[in-house]
């Protein structure tokens, strides 16, 4: 797997500051420069069923912000908000400045997002599966597009093969080509490495850090591998029963707690909670 070569940074945005490197402190921003991500007061119901329960935070543009929790914490139920597949019981997602609740379809196209829990038609190649969504996206230079992710992300030999004949790592990696079609601003990954083996899983962390870094984009990541936390992520946010109970860098979570790693963290504060 390459790193992204000459990666263009997206349309009507300012160009991307110097690179961060892994692990490094978040890059400086613009004081006045709006928030990719600004959710405030996020609930989702379902029947006598609270699903989140008052959310708010926000991501700087350019950033990587981690969402964490347990299973049922509600982290896909966020995602699936900020989407707009979900519509909130209330509060209120502004993405990249513009209202979703209210002009979902004019930020749709500035935005990726890769689940490997979402599958492409089965019956479709890769190929074909690729282009449709560059068509949907209007991607106007669609093939070579195509061609640098399949470099990119070692694609070229899954092109002409059904996506239903794919193993589940490579339906991984064609997903995340899938969210890169039209050079997002914004990248929302539900769990992207989940599929993965581990080779393959560290040479992706690698892609995403060099592309993240390259083009300038912001992205929300649900994981629950602390190492990929670590290394990409800015910002963490944890979830435990629709709720954050704590968020910081991974660096002041690891100080807060007097822990060494972000999965002893984890742990902590999961275990914290369920005695409480």
């Amino acid at each position: 797997m390459r790193s992204p070569a000459a990666v263009e940074p997206p349309a009507a945005v300012e160009p991307p500051p110097p690179a961060r490197a892994a692990g490094a402190a978040p890059r400086p921003r613009r004081a006045e420069a709006e928030d990719a991500i600004r959710v405030e007061g996020l609930t989702r119901r379902f029947g006598a069923f609270t699903a989140v329960d008052g959310v708010s935070f926000r991501v700087r543009p350019g950033s990587v912000c981690a969402l964490l929790g347990g299973n049922g914490a509600g982290k896909t139920t966020t995602i699936s908000m900020l989407l707009g597949l979900l519509l909130p019981t209330s509060g209120s997602v502004r993405l990249l400045g513009v209202d979703m609740l209210a002009d979902r379809y004019r930020v749709l196209p500035r935005i990726g997002f890769s689940s490997p829990y979402v599958d492409l038609p089965q019956r479709l190649t890769v190929t074909q599966n690729l282009e449709v969504y560059a068509r949907l996206f209007g991607v106007p230079d669609r093939r070579r597009r195509l061609a640098e992710l399949a470099a990119d992300l070692d694609l070229g030999e899954l092109l002409g093969r059904t996506y239903g004949s794919l193993s589940a790592g490579q339906r991984t990696r064609v997903a995340i080509a899938k969210a890169l079609l039209n050079r997002p601003e914004l990248l929302l990954l539900d769990e992207p490495t989940a599929s993965l083996d581990p080779d393959s899983a560290d040479r992706l962390r690698g892609y995403l850090v060099d592309y993240l870094s390259a083009s300038g984009a912001t992205a929300l990541l649900a994981s629950h591998n602390m190492v990929e936390v670590e290394r990409l992520c800015d910002q963490v946010l944890v979830m435990k029963q629709g709720r954050i109970v704590e968020r910081g860098s991974p660096a002041e979570l690891l100080g807060r707690y007097g822990l060494g790693t972000m999965e002893q963290v984890f742990l902590d504060i999961a275990r914290r909670e369920d005695r409480t």
